[in-house]
C-alpha cells in the first residue's frame, strides 16, 4: 500500500551521543547498533528514503526516549524541550508534505507544557505533542514521578482539547538508581522495555486517566497508545466486569471519585492504538472485534523496528489484514485514512493512491 501515514516513528539530535549509546544499549541487538545509531538521527535523508522504498507517504516524528520525561530538572527539561522542537521544525520544515512532528514537553509544571504545546501546534505547525510516560523528578529515593491523571493537570490536558490535537503516551524505561527498578528489574533486566516494563508503565498511566476521570472531564480529548495498545486490550472484559462491579461501589461508598464509564467506553470514544512495532495479524483482527476500525492506526516504530518489516507485513499480508479489518475500506483506514483525519493532513505523498 502506497501512501501509507507512521506515526511513532522517532528522532534523537546528534548531540545526544550519549544517550544514543544508552538507549542502543537497552534496545537493539549488538550487530545492529549501527544501523540504529545512523537511522536515529537521519531525517530527511534515509529516512525519506526507505519511506519511498516502503510506500509511506507522511511519517510524524517523535523525540525519542527518554526525552524530555527523562531530565529531573525543571528548568533545564524546559530549556531541552524548546531546542528540540525547534530543531525538528527546522528540519522538517522543506518537506511538510512528507513529514509532520509531536512536540517535546516537559511535564514538570502543566501551565509551561500547554504553553509550550501551543507554541508548537499554532506556531510551529506540530500535530499534538508525545510524552514518554511519567515525567521524572530526581526527588525521594524512588524518584516521584509526576503522572498527568490529577485534577492539577487539567490546565494540559484543557490545552490539547482546545487545539484538538492528541496526545501520544509513550513508554520508556525505569530509571536505575530507583526503588521501582532495584525491586522490579535489577535481577530481570532483560524485562525492561517491550518484554515487560513498557506495558507495565503505559498501562497503569493511562489506566490512572481513565479511572480518575480525565476523559470525563475533558469528554473531547484524544489520547493515542501505540503496540497494540500495551497489552490492555486482552483485559477489557476483565476491567469492565471489574470497574463496574466492585470499583465503582467501593468509591461511592469511600465519597473517592471514579470515572462515570467503564474503561472500554473510552477506548470508543477517546483512545487510539497503533500498530507501533507490533506486526501481528490475529492481534489486529482482535482490536478490530471490540474497536472496529475507527481507532486504530499504522505504525512502525522506526528505528527500533525496521521500516520493511513494519511495512512488508502491512504490504504482503494484505488479503488477511482486510479480512481482520472487514475488507478494503478498513485496510485503507488503518493504514492512512484515520491518520489522515486525526491530524488533518492535506496532501502528501499518494496520499490517494488506489487500493484494491
Amino acid at each position: 500500500m502506497r501512501g501509507k501515514v507512521a506515526i511513532e516513528e522517532a528522532f534523537e539530535l546528534k548531540d545526544a551521543t550519549g544517550e544514543i549509546e544508552a538507549q542502543a544499549a537497552l534496545y537493539i541487538a549488538p550487530n545492529d547498533v549501527e544501523r540504529y545509531k545512523r537511522q536515529i538521527v537521519s531525517i530527511t535523508d534515509e529516512r525519506l528514503e526507505l519511506s519511498d522504498k516502503n510506500g509511506i507517504g507522511y511519517t510524524i516524528l517523535s523525540l525519542t526516549v527518554p526525552g524530555i520525561q527523562g531530565i529531573t530538572d525543571q528548568d533545564e527539561a524546559e530549556k531541552r524541550a524548546e531546542k528540540v522542537n525547534n530543531y525538528i521544525h527546522d528540519q522538517i520544515k522543506g518537506h511538510r508534505d512528507r513529514l509532520g512532528a509531536f512536540a517535546a514537553l516537559s511535564m514538570h509544571n502543566p501551565r509551561q507544557a500547554g504553553h509550550e504545546l501551543r507554541r508548537c501546534v499554532k506556531e510551529l505547525g506540530f500535530h499534538g505533542a508525545l510524552l514518554n510516560d511519567v515525567q521524572h523528578t530526581g526527588k525521594g529515593d524512588d524518584d516521584e514521578p509526576l503522572f498527568y491523571d490529577g485534577s492539577d493537570y487539567d490546565e494540559f490536558w484543557r490545552v490539547a482539547v482546545e487545539l484538538d490535537v492528541p496526545v501520544y503516551l509513550h513508554p520508556a524505561a525505569p530509571l536505575r538508581d530507583t526503588v521501582n527498578y532495584k525491586q522490579n528489574y535489577e535481577d530481570r533486566k532483560y524485562l525492561v522495555g517491550p518484554p515487560q516494563s513498557y506495558c507495565n508503565g503505559v498501562a497503569l498511566h493511562l489506566m490512572g486517566l481513565i479511572t480518575n476521570g480525565v476523559f470525563d472531564r475533558f469528554p473531547n480529548l484524544k489520547v493515542i497508545v501505540g503496540h497494540m495498545g500495551e497489552r490492555i486490550p486482552f483485559d477489557f472484559w476483565r476491567m469492565d466486569h471489574w470497574i463496574k462491579g466492585v470499583e465503582r461501589p467501593l468509591a461511592q461508598k469511600n465519597g473517592d471519585t471514579i470515572c462515570e464509564r467503564e474503561p472500554l467506553y473510552y477506548f470508543k470514544r477517546n483512545i487510539f492504538i497503533t500498530t507501533s512495532g507490533h506486526f501481528c495479524t490475529q492481534n489486529l483482527r482482535y482490536l478490530y472485534e471490540y474497536l472496529g476500525d475507527e481507532r486504530l492506526i499504522f505504525s512502525v516504530d522506526f528505528p527500533y523496528e525496521r521500516m520493511e518489516h513494519g511495512c512488508s507485513w502491512y504490504d504482503d499480508d494484505e488479503e488477511e489484514i482486510k479480512k481482520a479489518l472487514g475488507g478494503r475500506d478498513g485496510y485503507l483506514r488503518v493504514g492512512r485514512d484515520n491518520a489522515r483525519r486525526l491530524f488533518k493532513l492535506s496532501k502528501f505523498k499518494d496520499c490517494d493512491a488506489p487500493v484494491s
